[in-house]
Formats: structure tokens, sequence, C-alpha cells
């Protein structure tokens, strides 16, 4: 059964909607700037989505967090499909698939610092709101959806995921749309436990240079309506594995990540060589973008395809990378929204192949500037414990 992404509705530190997110992709434009020391003590850059987040209306006021505001502001741009999906089907046949991997937990973080201070918590503060759930609660109450809604935290796979679990309640006929995606948000939690990992970047992130030494965190949210009515891009192959290496570490050759990928080009029923563009994991941790290479090389042996990883331009947003960046392939992949077919350049100053690292198994390297036949994309997504995802995604013909 065919399942297909109808439309798009997105936030990042890149911009607001398609046609933002689209020039920062192709200009190389990144959102990153230096972390406030109210996040972090210690230097890195960051991810921040610097627009104004919409306001949620009055009568949902006990949902609001900044990571509720971003799911909001992501809605908004789809409002009129989520409704006219309801309309037709019944909010008993619409369903609400999200992943994120932190929830309101800033909120948390103000109360408690509050209350270390011998202060009141703020009146408004309610717990739920930390809640991995409550993203899915606040838009099942904001439309009144009636059919399963639920999140999906699975640290950084936790979005792709979701469209896995999405495209299964449409394939068992359980409901008839899901609005699934992912959303995460910037908080003290996230960025100190990866400091404390000794895992975050001073500066902008190197995905698979020699210099690189860590990610950059970002916040972002991204909501698509799949159904299995025919859209501009078809979901044709999902692909997960959990190889449980390591808490924290990936499997050094990368077998969990060569399994996603071989399972995902397995239910599209495609060889590797279909593949016309690959959005790597590509986290700009040593470890990881090492095992990146070595699993790319194994999947794509003898055909690499053109690839890059936008977290250099984004950060990493953590629970809602998966999203976002089958978001970024959604765009791509579509001549009107890309009528030049170009893809996001890796971040190289000199533009060509200097300064990626000669240790790790060469890649095929977008370039910022060229024409690329794009007609099928796939996207990575590996997290802690070895739980990964690749997702498919194919231009649908017009």
């Amino acid at each position: 059964m065919s399942t297909y992404l109808n439309s798009l509705g997105l936030i990042s530190p890149l911009g607001i909607g398609h046609a933002a997110t689209m020039a920062a992709l192709l200009a190389g434009q990144h959102g990153l700037t230096p972390a406030p020391s109210t996040l972090i003590e210690r230097p890195t850059m960051i991810g921040a989505v610097t627009a104004q987040l919409p306001k949620l209306p009055p009568q949902w006021a006990q949902f609001h967090s900044r990571n509720n505001q971003l799911l909001y502001a992501a809605s908004q741009q789809i409002d009129a499909e989520i409704r006219a999906a309801i309309t037709r089907f019944g909010a008993a046949r619409v369903a609400i698939i999200l992943g994120s991997s932190t929830s309101g937990v800033a909120e948390s973080e103000a109360a408690m610092a509050a209350l270390a201070r011998g202060e009141a918590a703020p009146a408004d503060y309610s717990y739920l709101r930390q809640e991995m759930a409550d993203p899915a609660r606040f838009l099942a109450e904001l439309y009144q959806i009636q059919g399963p809604a639920y999140v999906i935290s699975t640290a950084c796979s936790s979005s792709g995921r979701a469209f896995m679990a999405a495209r299964r309640l449409l394939q068992m006929n359980l409901v008839d749309v899901v609005i699934c995606g992912g959303v995460d948000s910037l908080c003290q939690l996230t960025l100190n436990g990866f400091a404390a990992l000794e895992s975050i970047s001073t500066t902008q992130c190197k995905p698979f240079h020699a210099e690189r030494d860590g990610i950059n965190i970002g916040e972002a949210a991204a909501l698509m309506l799949m159904s299995r009515e025919p859209g501009p891009v078809q979901l044709i192959g999902c692909g997960a594995s959990s190889d449980a290496h390591h808490i924290s570490a990936p499997h050094p050759q990368g077998h969990g990540a060569v399994a996603a990928m071989r399972a995902a080009l397995n239910d599209a029923a495609w060889p590797a060589k279909h593949i016309d563009y690959l959005n790597l994991h590509g986290t700009a941790t040593p470890l990881n973008d090492a095992m990146e290479s070595m699993a790319v090389h194994d999947v794509f042996a003898g055909y690499l395809p053109p690839s890059s990883s936008t977290k250099s331009l984004t950060g990493h947003t953590l629970g809602a990378a998966g999203a976002i960046e089958a978001a970024f392939c959604w765009l791509l992949l579509q001549p009107a929204l890309n009528p030049l077919q170009q893809l996001p350049a890796p971040l190289n100053e000199n533009g060509c192949d200097d300064g990626f690292d000669p240790a790790l198994p060469k890649l095929n390297w977008a370039q910022a500037g060229q024409r690329y036949p794009l007609h099928t994309a796939m996207s990575n997504s590996f997290a802690f414990g070895g739980n990964n995802v690749s997702l498919i995604l194919q231009r649908v013909p017009t």
C-alpha cells in the first residue's frame, strides 16, 4: 500500500516555511549563533529559532511551552489541510504521531531554578508539559482529533520512527490521515548533557572533516500530512534497526546503520543505485561520522550517491532531526520548489574536498550550484543505544 506526504509545515534555525528554508539550504546559510550563558556556561554554537513564535490560543494556555509554540508554528502553515482532512474523514480517522526528546523540559528547568532560589514556581507551571506525550496531546486538543495520538522518544531517531509508525497505521487501515513529524526545543538538559559527554563543538560543527570535534544542538519542528491519497512525494521505503552496541556510542563498523539502510532499500524493493541523494546523519562527532562513512560504503558499494549533512546549517535538532531532514528532502525533490534541482553542499570553506577527513572512506559530496537528477532521497537518523532509522522518499511524477 502506497503512502504519501501531502503537505509540510516547518520551522527551524533556517527560517519558517518552504521558501526561507530552501533559500538557506541551497545558499549554505547556517542558522547557528553562540549559546547564551543562561543555557550553558561552556562556549558552543546553537541552532536557535530566532523568529517570533506565535502565542497559543488562550483556551490552550495550559499547554504553553516553547516546544509547543514551535509545534504550533508548524501546524499553522498546514492548518487548512489539517482541518480539511478532519472534515472529510472524521476526527476518529485522523491520528497524530510525533517524535521528541525534550517536550517541555525547559519550563521545568525554570520552575526548578525558582524553587532552588527559595521562590515559588510560576503560577501556571504544570509538570505535564515535560511529559513526552504533551506535544501530541496539545495537537489533539487543538484540533479535537479522536484518533491515536502519541509521541515516540528514541533520542535522535524519534521522528524517523514516527514516520514509520504513521505509515503502519495507514497500512493497517486504522486511520486515513496521520499528522506526523517531530519537535524539539533548546534547553539546559540536552546542552549540558552532551557537554558532559564531551560531544559539543565550540564552533560551527564540521561533519566528516578532519577537524570535527562535536555537535551543535538545535531546535525545530516539522509536520507532514501522511495519507494513502496521492501527493507530491511518496514515502517509498522505511528501515530500522537496534544494534544496542552502546548507550551513547555507535557500533564502530556501523552494523546497525547498514541494517537500517538495507532494510529501507528492501522495503522499497530498490537497488542502492536508485538513490539520487543521501541526507547523512552526519553529527560531526569523531565516532558517528567514521561509522557512517563505512556504512555508506558498505551499502552503496560501487555507487556513491551525492551526499551531505545539513546539521552544519541547523545544528542537531535531536528528536526533531528525522522529521526536519525528511522535510528538507521533501522540498528538494519537488521541481516547483527546487527548479534548478540543486542540493545542499556540505560545509567546506574551500569549496572542494580539502578538509574532509582523509582517514575516512571518501563519500560523493554534493557540490554547490550543480544540477542533479533528483527523483529519490534517503535520510538517515542514528540514535543513542544503536536505534537507527532510514527513510526513502520519492518524487511523484506530475
